[in-house]
């Protein structure tokens, strides 16, 4: 076999492997396990009016001191809904407070949806427009973040929250950031 023929068979072969192997490396991993810049790193800023009173601010700095979570939810996204009580359960629980970032939506559709299927947040913010989302690397809602009391994000996850993720994720991580 001459060099040319043999580089016509190894070339294709080599580039097979290393797309198999890349392939069976992302199948391998969460799809809701998206990566973040933000783990271990300060929390994006956050200062935005409230959902159920335009008047009042939340501001990411106000909540220093404490560990919180955030969840970017909207009253148009399914996900949402389908999250929604696993978060109301969780915030009777009272393990840390949830704080909401109401993500794309309209105060009146966001404040409606609250009032019909409960309210689990020690308050809202309202983010009409996106760009605290933007600010925050949201792909999409629901996404769920948890800070620590120095403003860190600890964890990050994409898609709706469950009671599995809570118990092996989040609780163990709340465990780890108490003294």
């Amino acid at each position: 076999m001459t060099l040319m023929k043999q580089w016509k068979v190894v070339v294709p072969l080599v580039l097979f492997l290393v797309m198999a192997v890349f392939l069976g490396l992302g199948l391998g991993r969460d799809p809701r396990e998206v990566p973040s810049p933000f783990i271990d790193k300060p929390a994006p800023a956050l200062a935005l009016p409230r959902l159920d009173d335009a008047q009042v601010m939340l501001r990411r700095d106000d909540l220093l001191g404490q560990v919180w979570m955030l969840n970017v939810w909207a009253s148009w996204c399914a996900a949402c809904r389908e999250e929604h009580a696993t978060l109301v359960a969780l915030s009777q629980r009272k393990l840390l407070p949830i704080y909401g970032l109401n993500y794309k939506d309209t105060r009146v559709a966001g404040q409606a949806w609250l009032r019909r299927f409960g309210n689990p947040y020690t308050a809202s913010a309202f983010d009409e427009k996106g760009s605290a989302g933007i600010d925050w690397g949201v792909y999409g809602v629901p996404e769920t973040f948890v800070i620590d009391a120095q403003g860190r994000v600890r964890f990050k996850h994409v898609g709706a929250l469950t009671e599995e993720v809570i118990a092996t994720r989040i609780e163990p991580l709340l465990k780890k950031l108490r003294p």
